[in-house]
């Protein structure tokens, strides 16, 4: 599937951009406020501030870091992203991870899939440059066939769906998982953190390192938090949220991340077409032929009205 690439992804680089050749490198693996525990390629931790103001670091991020006393470090420079996940209103942005290679939207029967949600996460993706997969936890409920017929247009539309059970059966998910650094997203109680104890039977006491290393006890909860399946294979572990904000996207960026909209774009009666009520619209044609569902116009339709009200 074709993606569309992120066009402002060095954004938040803010000026962490310099190199010192006795810095340190390594990799974001824990952060809460301003500080962040950075992993070296000896696997030690580091406590790291950074130097005066500078932009947002997100977990995953590759840094350079100078050592300033024992356990502790001042991250120097930032290495260049290849790929930001990231969320936003009108007012702030909020970074979730930095370096993934996929987002893994974890959904259940219970709690019931939040449609929205999806869509969000789905466009985010496909704006960051990253693949989709669509990870149906708990499917050995008696629920988990009525969601995954649900799911079947996202699978028409060329989304991996996958059905395990995080308790029961980790089989279908796993071969998805190798070779690739991945990012769980997704509402709070559909089990990503029994996902991560089931593939990493040590997550809990890296958790609780991590936890020390910080001294931000149960706080380090509400922030993402990487660990490594294997040496090519890692796993980000972030927040359960309700809502997804795309207000970074632009109009053009907008479209572009619903993929069934593409064949129809630049067919448009006008140029400017936003594809909400204007006449000889063809995406919204399209929907009256049945070759764009109802519902993920509509979530489209109100991420438009969404970032014209603030």
């Amino acid at each position: 599937m074709k993606r569309h690439a992120q066009g402002n992804r060095s954004s938040h680089a803010s000026r962490l951009t310099s190199h010192d050749s006795s810095a340190l490198q390594g990799q974001i693996v824990a952060s809460f406020g301003r500080r962040y525990l950075v992993e070296l390629s000896d696997a030690s931790l580091l406590d790291c501030v950074t130097r005066g103001k500078r932009g947002a670091l997100a977990c995953g991020d590759r840094v350079r870091v100078a050592s300033s006393a024992a356990g502790e470090g001042v991250i120097e420079s930032l290495e260049p992203r290849t790929t930001l996940l990231y969320r936003s209103d009108h007012v702030r942005q909020k970074l979730v991870a930095a370096n993934v290679t996929q987002i893994v939207i974890v959904v259940a029967p219970l709690p019931a899939f939040h449609e929205e949600l999806l869509n969000r996460c789905l466009a985010a993706a496909e704006h960051g440059g990253m693949a989709a997969l669509i990870a149906v936890n708990k499917s050995d409920m008696e629920q988990a066939p009525e969601t995954l017929r649900a799911l079947e247009p996202y699978r028409r539309l060329g989304y991996r769906v996958v059905a395990f059970s995080a308790k029961r059966d980790l089989a279908p998910l796993t071969p998805h998982l190798m070779g690739q650094t991945s990012v769980l997203v997704g509402q709070s109680g559909v089990g990503k953190s029994t996902l991560i104890n089931a593939l990493i039977p040590e997550a809990m006491v890296r958790v609780a390192e991590l936890s020390a290393a910080l001294d931000a006890g149960r706080h380090t909860t509400t922030h993402a938090r990487l660990h490594h399946l294997d040496g090519a294979s890692h796993i980000i572990d972030s927040p359960g949220m309700q809502e997804f904000g795309l207000h970074h996207l632009g109009q053009d960026g907008l479209e572009q991340a619903f993929v069934e909209f593409r064949p129809f774009l630049g067919q448009c009666r006008f140029r400017d077409c936003r594809h909400v009520t204007e006449p000889g619209c063809a995406v919204t044609a399209a929907c009256e032929r049945g070759e764009i569902s109802e519902k993920r116009l509509a979530s489209y339709r109100g991420l438009v009205r969404e970032r014209r009200e603030k």
